[in-house]
């Protein structure tokens, strides 16, 4: 899918997107704790950028996609040891920046990289 244009995506951040991402990374980091709904706050987690300025992640139907991903079994592994409590604090320092106007554009940068810091899922391909 084509990525919307930056005017929609602006509006979508002005009036929906800054409030709603922190709600979503807060669930969804806890969802992550719980065993059973793990996947779901991964998948939340992945959805990041998405909700913070409608970014469309690359195609997941196309098999180049899956090029420079890491296996998922590393990817477990990384989320298990660092990814939980590293994505919980990189979130929550980009939702402090993002209520200031100098701290909003890394605020963005940090919320997009999100799904890697989490779980070394390339959002962007």
């Amino acid at each position: 899918m084509a990525q919307r244009s930056l005017l929609v995506r602006a509006l979508w951040f002005v009036f929906v997107g800054w409030w709603a991402t922190p709600i979503v990374v807060n669930v969804a980091w806890l969802l992550t704790v719980t065993v059973v709904l793990l996947p779901v706050g991964v998948k939340l987690i992945n959805l990041v950028p998405t909700v913070l300025t409608l970014a469309e992640p690359r195609s997941l139907s196309d098999p180049d996609s899956a090029r420079g991903q890491r296996s998922l079994v590393v990817r477990g592994i990384y989320f298990v040891l660092v990814g939980w409590w590293l994505s919980l604090l990189w979130a929550n320092v980009a939702s402090a920046l993002a209520v200031t106007v100098v701290g909003l554009p890394v605020a963005i940068w940090m919320l997009n990289r999100l799904p890697y810091v989490t779980s070394l899922y390339r959002f962007h391909g």
